[in-house]
């Protein structure tokens, strides 16, 4: 094999952030930010590979001898995950393929990129076995560093890193952190990631509640983007961890209606992902990709699920939404407490919530309702309230999720503030990891947020009335594929402990 400029590299490590759910029942999607900046290095000739390790399932070591293999002159560890809080615990396998690769061939230039980085740059440099860390999206400081080592093989010197953009570097026994590099404007041009063909496409899966209409569909599947970025500031999110700015940038509408039928055609592809955490959102935007997609002859085979917030769907658009090929809308309802979601910046009334679900539901739109426990006002009362609310809305599928104080958000920065504890490992930051932990509140402790969490999964999709509805919807089989999914139970550390705690305090 010819030597590369580079190769980008996304970690994996599924089955440690996820445990038992890795297997089947969690997504694998394309890495977005791979394809990103490996389109954006293409375009100026250089040669450049992906190595996708979560979709091939190999470990540290063998990713290690893979990459080796190709002689890559820069490799680009790629730590943004297929949402923005992933990034953090795609940490874990970052590091694991790092330590792998400097362990064989040390003098390997390892640049590290992604949300994580951007929100933490002289901590991870600090920590992380690389050379090189990236504050900002990526491809120009990959662009320009791969020029410096082009023009001086041995390392560049420190007059060339101080002007690389977003570069973060070691200068004598401190870190320097450049400025960013300004954000593309034009995304069709710069951000098309148009290097499907670098991608093992056939190992990709949809989640499986995408499918529940026909659980054999989750393959081939493709996640795709519209826009970057996001106007809002709610207190857990760290979207805008690589961008500076709360800056909302779209694609054109031709572009993302030619990326889906060029999919489509090329692979065979019907079920993707809209990337955007904010995909309902601009008006004009929306109506131009939904007609877009609708005027397609294969429309009608489409499965796409996108992401929306309460106050931005408009129940005007829906049946364009869905003549498009959106079959399901996740939302963002977070709280059933109107105070709790007043302080995570989410005011919406409850009727609202409501209205719109049942709005989406009628159209012929599936609902995933996302919700948060332990948000800094709660108390066991208002998650109580919360799953009540959940309940009531009864969603074809919910996501329960337990607040985090993820690097890159308001949360962290109160956090710090606040000196209160933190996840002492990266995975952690998983939902779903043994080690998870999420933050505490004024009145209830992070052992009890999880327990609740956790509890609150399993009354959810066990509740006959769910079941039931399913069942109407999609089918026995869709049933109990659901009963053998509510089968996990979660091993949790800072549970167990708790659990051992209470037996001795009681035996005294």
């Amino acid at each position: 094999m010819s030597t590369l400029d580079a190769i980008l590299v996304n970690p994996g490590g599924r089955e440690l952030v996820y445990q038992g759910l890795s297997a089947d029942l969690t997504a694998v999607e394309p890495p977005l930010w791979c394809r990103l900046i490996g389109g954006y290095l293409r375009d100026r000739n250089f040669e450049i590979d992906i190595l996708d390790t979560e979709a091939l399932n190999i470990g540290p070591e063998e990713a290690a001898i893979k990459i080796i293999n190709r002689r890559p002159r820069l490799v680009i560890m790629v730590v943004f995950g297929h949402q923005p809080s992933a990034s953090t615990q795609q940490m874990v396998g970052a590091r694991l393929c790092c330590q792998a690769l400097k362990a064989i061939a040390p003098e390997l230039t390892i640049l590290i990129v992604g949300g994580h980085i951007s929100a933490l740059p002289e901590r991870t440099l600090c920590e992380e076995p690389v050379d090189y860390a990236c504050k900002g999206e990526g491809p120009v400081t990959a662009e320009q560093l791969l020029q410096a080592l082009d023009a001086e093989p041995a390392g560049p010197d420190e007059a060339i890193l101080e002007k690389i953009p977003g570069l973060v570097w070691r200068r004598n026994k401190g870190i320097v952190i450049n400025p960013s590099a300004p954000l593309f404007s034009n995304l069709d041009q710069d951000l098309h990631g148009n290097v499907w063909d670098l991608l093992p496409m056939e190992r990709y899966r949809a989640h499986n509640w995408q499918c529940f209409n026909n659980l054999q569909t989750r393959k081939p599947y493709a996640s795709i983007y519209t826009s970057l970025g996001c106007p809002y500031k709610c207190s857990f999110c760290c979207i805008n961890a690589p961008f500076d700015v709360n800056r909302y940038r779209m694609r054109s509408p031709d572009a993302v209606v030619g990326e889906i039928k060029c999919l489509y055609e090329t692979y065979g592809i019907k079920t993707f992902k809209i990337i955007d955490e904010m995909f309902v959102l601009n008006d004009r935007h929306v109506a131009a990709i939904c007609n877009g997609l609708a005027a397609q002859d294969f429309a009608p085979e489409l499965n796409i699920w996108a992401y929306a917030r309460v106050d931005t769907v408009k129940p005007e658009r829906l049946a364009l939404m869905r003549s498009a090929g959106i079959r399901w809308l996740a939302l963002g309802i977070e709280s059933g407490s109107a105070h709790v979601r007043d302080g995570a910046e989410k005011s919406f009334e409850q009727k609202d919530i409501i209205e719109i679900v049942h709005k989406i539901q009628a159209m012929g739109i599936s609902v995933i309702g996302n919700f948060i426990f332990g948000l800094p006002d709660d108390n066991y009362a208002s998650m109580r309230t919360t799953l009540d609310l959940a309940k009531e809305i009864n969603c074809e599928f919910v996501n329960f999720y337990s607040a985090m104080a993820y690097p890159g958000s308001p949360l962290f920065t109160m956090a710090a503030l606040n000196d209160w504890d933190l996840p002492a490992a990266w995975s952690g930051y998983s939902q779903h990891s043994y080690d998870c932990l999420p933050l505490p509140t004024a009145q209830i402790s992070s052992a009890e947020v999880l327990a609740f969490r956790d509890d609150a999964f399993h009354e959810y999709f066990e509740n006959p009335r769910y079941l039931d509805m399913i069942t109407q919807k999609f089918g026995i089989e869709t049933r109990q594929h659901i009963k053998d999914m509510s089968k996990h139970r979660l091993k949790r550390h800072i549970l167990e402990t708790k659990k051992m705690r209470d037996r001795e305090q009681f035996k005294r």
